[in-house]
């Protein structure tokens, strides 16, 4: 869990009991917080505490032996950012240009070819075991944040009552930028390799429009025009979030406990 003070992360130990880590979010300079440019640096900061908190938890299950070291951290990244490359830019990149070469109909296919993947791709991974649970968690934060947002006691009993798919979350801001990438896309012309670059160097550009519509919607949310905008991403949250158990809504309070405290 994390706001603009704090950010803290829990996790259930093997042997039952929860741990909860607490520090403070990586400040984020006024400077920035302008229209477009405050999505772009936002997202680098909630990178970087999310790193932290990803390495200190996934820690907390190993023994002194084989905790991470910096290095396998570093190629564990770098593999991770070469995939997404690959398969959500180059790939439907190259079988869209198989199909129409240049045009409006080869970058509303590439924009299609995207989503796709990526839908295909959580549809497939939510079928691994560990992937089911870390959706189950998923669900059990948004229910938690729900729950503080209707200034409901916090308690596992009223955490139920909410829905486990929220307007913020990251899977409908991801969804978003596939969606603007084929708007934005459709106005770049000329030879293939100005177009491959494109999908990647006005990528920042993306995420700070996809920033501001999300931020707009969910102000916005009861608002029908909306609500139909905001549907997709929340339709793919029912992949990428489950129902939690008991003790994951447990773990998830602890965390947000943290924070509002």
């Amino acid at each position: 869990m994390r706001n603009k003070e704090n950010f803290a992360v829990a996790v259930r130990l093997p042997n039952g009991t929860i741990k909860v880590k607490k520090e403070k979010s990586t400040a984020f300079p006024k400077l920035f917080n302008v229209i477009l440019i405050r999505g772009i640096v936002g997202l680098l900061y909630m990178l970087v505490d999310g790193m932290k908190a990803l390495i200190w938890s996934s820690n907390q299950q190993l023994g002194k032996e084989e905790k991470l070291t910096n290095r396998e951290i570093f190629f564990a990244l770098a593999a991770s950012l070469l995939f997404a490359v690959v398969f959500f830019v180059g790939l439907p990149f190259f079988s869209a240009h198989l199909i129409y070469s240049e045009g409006l109909w080869f970058n509303a296919l590439d924009g299609v070819i995207r989503v796709l993947l990526f839908v295909l791709y959580v549809s497939l991974i939510s079928h691994m075991k560990d992937v089911k649970t870390l959706f189950r968690y998923h669900g059990a934060e948004h229910m938690a944040i729900y729950c503080h947002e209707a200034k409901k006691r916090v308690t596992v009993q009223n955490v139920r009552q909410f829905e486990k798919e929220h307007h913020r979350c990251g899977t409908s801001f991801i969804f978003m930028v596939l969606l603007v990438s084929i708007i934005l896309f459709s106005f770049i012309s000329g030879p293939w390799w100005v177009k491959l670059l494109s999908r990647i160097v006005l990528l920042p550009v993306i995420v700070g429009i996809s920033y501001e519509l999300i931020k707009l919607g969910d102000r916005h949310r009861d608002n029908l025009l909306m609500k139909v905008f905001l549907a997709p991403g929340l339709w793919l949250q029912k992949i990428t979030t489950r129902k939690p158990t008991d003790k994951q809504i447990q773990v998830a309070i602890a965390s947000l406990q943290a924070v509002v405290r």
